[in-house]
């Protein structure tokens, strides 16, 4: 809350002198009763309206500084001013493939994709972000949207079994790409993940990067999964047990889409290095935009006018009724 004429809120400093005042004027206006011993009085019950003896004085001095607030014309204002936005929309391409349950990630590459994800989208608050899931086929999880408490809610329903399996790289990149094309924003960024190679799909990875390229999108490419072979849970009469698989990602491939896309390609074989990829291409899309917003302000003074009058109001009930006085 602001005020048009906050120097009037200086009107509350004779607040001060009335006080002084009034304790002045107690003390030299109370009438004196001499006698002999005042214990016969120590026993004697209290009213009620010994406690409220200073309820009219307080109540005055609260009215004027409610009306010392309506002078001063108290506003709300929204926060809107010249500032900064990213203007970037970003699509998320996540892989949903059962070889994201390998665990050389932790817990496993899914669970560790959307971990170090929902951290980057809290990162990133005023950009329109998706989400596409794809393994053997592709479906836009959650579309462009700066709600991003829903798009975390969904980012953390995906699972592996959710569609067909496989890993349909080409389809991944083109779902994203049909969220973005008719996007106004001055920036649109694809980030795939994937820790496999494309076997399945009816678009293949490098057309659809020429697609992407086309509408211009940037995409970059993750490869996530250690290096050598990736313990894979694999369940076996009720029980789960542990085989090394081989991780066979595609590099060649991904560079390539990066390349064609004008992105990057990066390769992350650890938790920590998932989160270095992720905070790097945060800093690389930064396309900061200026955005001039005017601000409404609304008169806010009816609740201090009305505390006011029924300060006096009050304060004039009082005098005439249960403190009277006889003159």
């Amino acid at each position: 809350m602001i005020f048009a004429n906050k120097e009037y809120l200086f009107l509350l400093l004779l607040l001060i002198p009335y006080i002084l005042w009034y304790v002045w004027k107690r003390k030299s206006a109370e009438a004196s009763l001499q006698v002999s011993d005042t214990n016969v009085y120590d026993t004697a019950p209290k009213s009620y309206k010994n406690y409220l003896i200073h309820a009219p004085f307080v109540l005055r001095a609260l009215a004027l500084a409610m009306i010392v607030v309506v002078l001063a014309r108290p506003q709300s204002t929204d926060s809107w001013q010249n500032s900064e936005t990213e203007g970037i929309d970003i699509m998320l391409a996540l892989d949903i493939s059962t070889s994201m349950l390998a665990e050389d990630l932790k817990p496993n590459r899914l669970e560790a994709a959307k971990e170090v994800a929902t951290q980057f989208i809290n990162g990133r608050p005023y950009d329109n972000i998706g989400v596409t899931l794809f393994a053997g086929e592709s479906f836009t999880q959650c579309p462009l949207t700066v709600d991003h408490s829903v798009l975390l809610n969904l980012i953390g329903q995906a699972e592996c079994g959710m569609i067909e399996d496989g890993t349909a790289v080409g389809m991944g990149i083109a779902n994203a790409v049909s969220r973005l094309k008719d996007s106004n924003a001055i920036s649109k960024v694809i980030i795939l993940l994937t820790d496999g190679t494309n076997n399945m799909g009816d678009i293949s990875p490098l057309t659809a990067a020429e697609i992407a390229k086309s509408f211009g999108i940037r995409v970059y490419t993750i490869g996530v999964g250690t290096n050598g072979t990736a313990p894979y849970p694999y369940p076996v009469g009720g029980t789960i047990q542990y085989i090394n698989v081989p991780v066979e990602i595609d590099e060649g491939t991904l560079t390539q889409i990066a390349n064609v896309a004008d992105g990057l390609y990066y390769r992350a074989t650890s938790n920590s290095k998932l989160k270095e990829v992720y905070e790097e291409i945060d800093k690389l899309e930064k396309t900061k935009i200026s955005v001039k917003q005017f601000s409404k302000r609304n008169e806010e003074f009816e609740l201090f006018a009305i505390i006011a009058f029924l300060c006096v109001l009050l304060e004039v009930l009082l005098r005439h009724t249960i403190l009277r006085r006889i003159p």
